[in-house]
């Protein structure tokens, strides 16, 4: 007999949506803490089985940029979607939500001068030093970046391949303030950027938006840039739901 699951906390808001993942097995494809708390803040606390994928999907094989963290959050969904299916079939997901939350310099739309030099946006993922650290903090610093998350639902369905896959991005301007050096280098050894895409956290310390320095404003969605758009991802769940009459039916 499959164990019985619950993700849906007493607090969450009785929408179609919420009633469609009550007793049913929500998988989080990720380790991340933060992740977690943005979904149970919202009144879902899914069951956390973190992806293996490696995270090393070329970017220059993207014609488009922000397509690359969807197709990381899909790899991690898909990937932790199958494993359960094959290890757990007694107790398949209902759904896996897999996401990946990236930073690119250099946030369109560019200046003309930037375009005359042939500035492109680049890959900020999480630093693995504080020598990378601090280098992107002085790229970042005095500049505009953009926070981009992948976000990806597999769920199963009764044609091949079993699954169905649907997946968003959401995008989120930061702009920083001109630092001298030394705060960037005071933040880099405090350690608050490390294991944070861009080597930056905008929800504690001195880059959070109650901090006297380091950040101007954000434009968009400030969860985002934690790590998951939860108002997006229930959206998206809205318009499944009214899609799809069959979603998490089986």
């Amino acid at each position: 007999m499959a164990p019985s699951h619950n993700p849906v906390l007493p607090a969450a808001l009785k929408t179609p949506a919420i009633d469609h993942l009550r007793n049913k097995r929500v998988v989080l494809a990720s380790a991340s803490p933060r992740r977690r708390e943005i979904l149970q803040t919202i009144g879902l606390d899914p069951e956390i089985v973190p992806s293996t994928f490696a995270e090393n999907l070329p970017l220059s094989s993207f014609e488009q940029i922000h397509e690359y963290p969807v197709a990381t959050a899909t790899q991690k969904a898909v990937e932790v979607y199958r494993k359960l299916v094959e290890n757990e079939p007694e107790d398949a997901p209902d759904l896996v939500i897999g996401a990946d939350t990236v930073v690119f310099t250099h946030a369109l739309p560019a200046t003309t001068l930037e375009m005359e030099m042939g500035m492109r946006q680049e890959l900020l993922e999480k630093p693995i030093s504080k020598e990378d650290n601090l280098r992107m903090l002085l790229d970042l610093n005095g500049n505009v970046c953009e926070v981009v998350t992948g976000v990806s639902l597999v769920y199963p369905i009764l044609t091949a391949p079993g699954y169905a896959i649907k997946e968003f991005d959401e995008r989120t301007l930061v702009y920083f303030a001109d630092n001298p050096r030394h705060v960037l280098d005071a933040y880099v050894e405090n350690g608050e950027g490390r294991d944070r895409a861009g080597g930056f956290a905008v929800q504690v310390g001195a880059m959070s938006l109650e901090a006297p320095l380091a950040l101007e404003r954000i434009d968009g969605d400030f969860n985002n840039v934690v790590g998951f758009p939860g108002a997006a991802f229930f959206k998206m769940l809205d318009i499944i739901v009214e899609e799809d009459e069959g979603f998490l039916a089986i």
